[in-house]
């Protein structure tokens, strides 16, 4: 008897553009929240932003999703596939844009919303060991490296204990470093976002809705031909990305040995030179006859 296969599953991201965005599969996303944030996590919305957009061309190598909790705080979860150097600039814009977004002009600054900003990479970001990291911040003394708090006024004032709870915090998952089995319910979650599979015995908060809900045989026809137009978009571009990459690499590695030769032919005419001084020649000579600049024999 052959294997069962898995059951095929739509990928996360096309999730977040058609079926999180239903009130009967917050579900799933609280789930996932929860399970990430380490906190019971309740959808109170789905808010719309300007990369919120539907058609093949339009930022496909990222998808936006943006959602309010019970708390008033504003979730942003972000799915990258290209390489991106600059891409911690780019969370650091996303998560001021929404705050300024959501400030009137007319509101004190205690009022600003709160902004955490969950980014699913796949691609090969920064270096480090782990998987997921968690950026939040706070202020340490310079003298006595003590850590700044919130005194009672501010923290009636905030609704806040403590000041990181104030600003933006960030989650960064590095898909690819994921590397083993899960052994914790988050584990089951980051799983699924690298194999596209949820196993039968995984326990994770939301995720067995998920497995049910993101089968591909569920799809309506029209849907599973979008979803494989996105997908094979998804391909082109990766396919775009690595070959510039690569070309990029070559170029540079091609035109690193060329200097090295030149430089190479350089110190050796210099060499030349220099011992045609010691034998008594003038440097103007020596010079004319390595081909070198005399400047550079005289330095």
């Amino acid at each position: 008897m052959s294997a069962r296969l898995p059951r095929k599953l739509i990928t996360f991201d096309w999730a977040m553009k058609r079926l999180l965005r239903s009130k009967a599969n917050f579900e799933i996303l609280e789930g996932f929240l929860s399970e990430l944030l380490g906190e019971d996590i309740f959808i109170l919305e789905i808010l719309e932003s300007e990369s919120n957009k539907e058609s093949r061309r339009d930022k496909y190598n990222r998808v936006d999703l943006k959602v309010k909790n019970c708390k008033g705080e504003l979730i942003i979860i972000e799915v990258q596939f290209e390489r991106e150097l600059d891409y911690l600039q780019r969370m650091l814009y996303g998560t001021s844009r929404v705050i300024t977004e959501h400030q009137k002009e007319s509101q004190a600054y205690a009022t600003l919303v709160k902004v955490i900003s969950v980014n699913i990479l796949y691609f090969d970001f920064g270096h480090g060991s782990d998987y997921i990291y968690h950026g939040t911040t706070t202020f340490t003394g310079i003298h006595d490296h003590d850590k700044l708090e919130l005194d009672i006024r501010q923290q009636k004032q905030y609704g806040k204990i403590q000041i990181n709870n104030i600003y933006p915090e960030y989650y960064l998952i590095r898909i690819n470093n994921f590397n083993r089995i899960a052994t914790t319910s988050l584990d089951e979650w980051i799983y699924f976002l690298k194999n596209e599979d949820i196993k039968d015995e995984f326990k994770a908060k939301g995720i067995q809705k998920a497995k049910k809900s993101f089968s591909l045989l569920s799809l309506t026809e029209k849907e599973q031909l979008a979803y494989a137009r996105y997908q094979d978009d998804l391909r082109y571009e990766a396919s775009l990305v690595e070959s510039n990459y690569g070309l990029g690499r070559m170029e540079g590695k091609e035109e690193g040995i060329e200097i090295g030769i030149e430089q190479g032919i350089e110190k050796g005419k210099l060499e030349v030179a220099n011992r045609l001084v010691e034998k008594g020649m003038s440097a103007e000579e020596a010079a004319a006859v390595a081909g070198i600049p005399v400047e550079l024999l005289r330095n």
